[in-house]
């Protein structure tokens, strides 16, 4: 890899100003003052900006719990993000799997690898996603059915595909969907003249969401539990 772009995917520097702290002598290699921004860099390098050694940050996989009043954008000038949640370097580089509204809790998935992030959040891969739902008034029996069939949402041209409906008391459930429309969890609760008054999404795939993980904190996701997450 050529330094400069080696300086850039460690530190978010542009490519330009890769090459500004190069020719400002900034940068060693192997202990060496280096001036070359063409240089190639080995695995066994080492290579410091300032007297700092710098590592390469590969991809990157967190799962975070979402509390109320956050948004899974990267800025909003009237909400705080769920970024501003996280202590990681280059935070810039990461984007939620999808999202959850602004008063919806619960499990987000966070990385820079955008492959993985559209395998799982793309339509097409069905990927699982159960909310706990709590409702305005008591959810028939029949709700089982109706959503085992499809539900026909407003505005939208085919019904929604089947999905699990869990009747846990009068005005609680957990759905299984596996699809994304939008605002999909209530908009289908509406459809049978419902309302739904506090979403959380406790699973994404196979992944539940750990009871260890208070709400606010993230951590990084570990192998296994990326496996959970092939779609």
């Amino acid at each position: 890899m050529r330094l400069d772009k080696f300086i850039c995917d460690c530190t978010g520097l542009t490519r330009s100003q890769a090459g500004k702290v190069i020719r400002q002598k900034l940068v060693t290699l192997n202990g060496e003052q280096v001036k070359q921004a063409a240089l190639q860099v080995k695995d066994s390098d080492v290579v410091c900006l300032d007297g700092e050694q710098l590592q390469l940050i590969g991809l990157r996989y967190f799962m975070l719990h979402k509390p109320d009043g956050y948004i899974c954008s990267t800025e909003d000038p009237d909400h705080p993000t769920v970024f501003t949640l996280m202590d990681e370097p280059l935070i810039e580089r990461l984007h939620t799997v999808g999202r959850l509204d602004l008063d919806t809790t619960g499990l987000v998935l966070i990385t820079d690898d955008g492959q993985w992030s559209h395998r799982i959040s793309s339509p097409k891969h069905h990927v699982a996603k159960t909310y706990r739902v709590w409702t305005a008034d008591p959810i028939p029996a029949a709700a089982i059915v109706q959503f085992a069939e499809g539900v026909m949402l407003r505005n939208e041209k085919n019904v929604t595909l089947p999905a699990e409906l869990e009747i846990i008391s009068d005005t609680e459930a957990l759905l299984t969907i596996h699809e994304g429309r939008y605002h999909q969890v209530k908009r289908m609760f509406a459809a049978i003249g419902n309302k739904v008054e506090k979403l959380h999404r406790e699973k994404i795939g196979g992944l539940q969401l750990p009871d260890d993980l208070a709400e606010g904190e993230y951590r990084q996701l570990a192998a296994e539990q990326l496996a959970l997450l092939k779609g």
